[in-house]
Parts: structure tokens; C-alpha cells; sequence
């Protein structure tokens, strides 16, 4: 039976947030796929972001900007604001880049994300 989602259950977000981790990992331990693993964790963080967002009573909107989805946790006084800042400045600066030609790519940093503590390293 088909799974039916609801965009207003934070749930579904992290549903499909840790569905797309799950990729993510496994392409990375087989070092696959490099630029699109970036891209899709911006994915990821993006979705965790709306989760956290709609669960504390936010009306969803279609929104792709991570610094202003950081910015409405902060001023929701979420846990998450403080833990997400870096990553949301940190993969706005790569999403586009990652994903449309005309730029510069950087070699694969496979290693930083599996550091202890890598943190904003993720897939840098």
C-alpha cells in the first residue's frame, strides 16, 4: 500500500529527510556521486529545518532559503537554530554551484565527513 504524506506532519518531513540520508550514506561509503551527495544533504537539512519548524507551529511556505528558515527557528527559540547555522550558511554557499554548470567544482573531500566531529565538514 502506498505510504500518503501530509506537508503539515513534521513526521513526514523527517520521513523523507531520513529517507534521503540513507542514500546519501550509502553513496559516501562507496565515495559515489560526490557533487549530488552535497546537494541532496542540503535536501536534508532543508526538510529537518521545515520539520522542526512546522512542529513548532509555523504555516509552511515554499521556502529554499536555509539562513531565513534558520533565522524563524531562532526567533522560535529552537534548539536547532544554534546547532544549524554553519551548516545552512555552509551548503547555501555550495547548493547552487553543485548543482547547475559555470563554476568551479572542488575535489572530493570524502574523508571530513567521516572525522569525528566533522560537523559543518559534511561533504565539503
Amino acid at each position: 500500500m502506498p505510504r500518503k504524506t501530509d506537508s503539515n506532519n513534521p513526521n513526514d518531513w523527517v520521513w523523507t529527510a531520513e529517507s534521503d540520508l540513507s542514500g546519501i550514506r550509502l553513496l559516501a561509503t562507496q565515495e559515489l556521486a560526490y557533487v549530488m551527495c552535497r546537494s541532496k544533504l542540503a535536501g536534508v537539512l532543508e526538510k529537518t529545518l521545515k520539520a522542526e519548524l512546522i512542529r513548532t507551529g509555523w504555516f509552511l511556505e515554499k521556502a529554499h532559503d536555509w539562513l531565513k528558515l534558520n533565522n524563524e527557528l531562532k526567533a522560535r527559540r529552537s534548539d536547532l537554530a544554534a546547532l544549524s547555522k554553519s551548516l545552512c550558511e555552509e551548503l547555501a554557499e555550495h547548493y547552487f554551484i553543485d548543482r547547475y554548470p559555470g563554476f568551479d567544482l572542488d575535489d572530493p573531500d570524502w574523508p571530513a565527513p567521516r572525522e569525528p566531529g566533522a560537523g559543518t565538514r559534511a561533504l565539503r
